[in-house]
C-alpha cells in the first residue's frame, strides 16, 4: 500500500526558472525520485544548459534546457508549443519562475510593479492554460496531474521591505492557486502551492550571503535547505499529495505561524 508513495518514476515534469535557485532544487528532486524527464527554462540559455548538463549526468532521469522568457504571452506560447512538440502527456507543471522588486513607497515605478505582476501572477495563469491540454492527458482519478505554484510566505505575512509588487503578487499567487484548483480537480490536475521562506537563492541574496544572521529571525535557527524545499515539491508531486488540493504549504522554519513578527524576505 505505501510502496514507492514518494515515487515520480516514469513521470515528465516542467520546472519554470529551473536553472538556479529554488527551481533547481525541485528539478533535482523530481529526478532523484525517478522523474523520466525534467524540463527546466531559464532566460539565459548558458546557465540553463549547465544545470541541465549537471542534474542529468548526477541523476538516472534527464535534465532538457528550454532557454526561453516567459515574461511575455509570445514567450508563454513559445515555451507551451515546444512541450506539446515533444510531449503529449506532462505529469507535472512547476510555475516557479519569478521576480522582485523594491523601492520606496513614493518612489515605486509602474515598471517595477507590471514586471513582477507579469512574471510572478500572469505567466502562472497563463502558461498552466497553455499547458492544460498535456495535463489533462496525463491526469487520471488514480494518478491526477499536478500544478504547483511557488508563492512566497511574503504573500502570507507582512514583510517590512517595501516590496509592494511582489507581496502583492505572491498573495495574488496564493488565492489564484485555490481558485485554479477548484476548477482544475474536477479534470484530475491537481493544483497546490508552496511559500517559502529564507532559502540561498539570487533573489534572497539575504540568505544567500549572510546565512547566519537571517538565521536568527528563523524559529528553526537555520535558513531552508535543498532537501527542505525539494522534500515538500516531491510530496506534492508524487502519490503521496494526491489528496492535498488548492493548499498552500509554508516551508519557512516557523516565520510564518511560529513566531510572533520576523524580517525575514521570501
Amino acid at each position: 500500500m505505501f510502496k514507492d508513495l514518494f515515487s515520480l518514476k516514469g513521470r515528465i515534469a516542467l520546472v519554470t526558472g529551473g536553472s538556479r535557485g529554488i527551481g533547481k532544487m525541485i528539478a533535482a528532486g523530481f529526478l532523484s525520485q525517478g522523474a523520466a524527464k525534467v524540463y527546466i527554462t531559464a532566460r539565459k540559455a548558458g546557465p540553463c544548459e549547465a544545470t541541465a548538463k549537471e542534474l542529468t549526468a548526477e541523476y538516472g532521469g534527464e535534465c532538457i534546457a528550454l532557454p526561453i522568457d516567459i515574461s511575455t504571452m509570445a514567450g508563454i506560447e513559445m515555451l507551451a508549443t515546444e512541450i506539446k512538440k515533444r510531449e503529449p502527456k506532462l505529469d507535472i507543471l512547476v510555475n516557479n519562475a519569478g521576480t522582485a522588486w523594491g523601492a520606496d513607497f513614493d518612489e515605486f515605478p509602474e515598471s517595477g510593479w507590471d514586471k513582477v505582476m507579469d512574471l510572478n501572477v500572469k505567466s502562472v495563469f497563463f502558461l498552466t492554460k497553455a499547458l492544460a491540454a498535456p495535463l489533462r492527458a496525463a491526469a487520471t482519478a488514480e494518478r491526477p496531474a499536478k500544478v504547483i505554484n511557488i508563492a512566497s510566505i511574503d504573500g502570507i505575512f507582512v514583510n517590512p521591505m517595501e516590496t509592494y509588487s511582489y507581496a502583492a503578487s505572491k498573495a495574488a499567487v496564493i488565492h489564484l492557486t485555490r481558485r485554479m484548483a477548484t476548477k482544475l480537480i474536477k479534470e484530475n490536475i491537481n493544483v497546490t502551492a508552496i511559500a517559502p521562506g529564507a532559502f540561498k537563492s539570487d533573489m534572497n541574496r539575504a540568505a544567500r550571503d549572510h546565512a547566519d544572521e537571517v538565521a536568527k529571525r528563523v524559529p528553526a535557527g537555520r535558513v531552508g535547505t535543498d532537501e527542505d524545499m525539494a522534500g515538500v515539491a516531491i510530496y506534492l508531486a508524487s502519490r503521496a499529495g494526491d489528496y492535498v488540493v488548492g493548499n498552500t504549504i509554508a516551508v519557512d522554519g516557523g516565520v510564518v505561524y511560529a513566531s510572533a513578527g520576523s524580517e525575514i524576505a521570501g
